[in-house]
């Protein structure tokens, strides 16, 4: 991944917004959320051919009803491309020291059958970024299929995290 961003820091009022979005439903906050990450990202997301979101395993979007990291993209100003499927089901990133995220999530990602991201520049949307794995994990099938560039944007990064 060549550049990555966020709003702030996963703590305070940032973080019981996030936990609001993603727990409690409450999609209505995906756009001045997104608001924010734009201006927090304008290089990252300027000449950005489209956002791809951090997909969901689907029996985990069909539990939440949607999932948030689509809910951000949309509100980014630029095209959504969902060029990426969860092909096998992980177990919460949250729930992991930083020790074992890029190994739980290794492999994790892959380009939708659809896709054609060849020589795009591409930005990942997610809600929150802790070690980067899943951001790792993702950039990898983008660069394999061809994608020019891989950056990130998210709309908030832990500062500290416990091994």
């Amino acid at each position: 991944m060549s550049a990555a961003a966020a709003i702030g820091p996963y703590q305070g009022t940032l973080q019981a917004i996030l936990q609001a979005l993603k727990y409690d439903s409450r999609t209505s906050l995906a756009r001045p959320l997104a608001r924010r990450m734009r201006a927090s990202a304008r290089g990252i997301l300027q000449s950005a051919d489209a956002v791809v979101p951090v997909p969901l395993h689907r029996s985990r979007e069909r539990t939440r009803g949607f999932n948030q990291a689509r809910e951000l993209a949309r509100h980014l100003g630029v095209p959504v491309l969902d060029a990426l499927v969860r092909s096998r089901a992980t177990r919460s990133q949250a729930d992991l020291p930083a020790a074992r995220r890029h190994a739980n999530v290794r492999g994790a990602f892959a380009l939708h059958r659809r896709a054609n991201v060849r020589g795009l520049t591409l930005v990942l949307v997610d809600d929150v970024s802790t070690t980067g794995a899943t951001l790792n994990a993702c950039a990898r099938p983008l660069l394999e299929a061809g994608a020019a560039e891989v950056r990130a944007v998210t709309a908030a990064k832990t500062l500290a995290v416990s091994q």
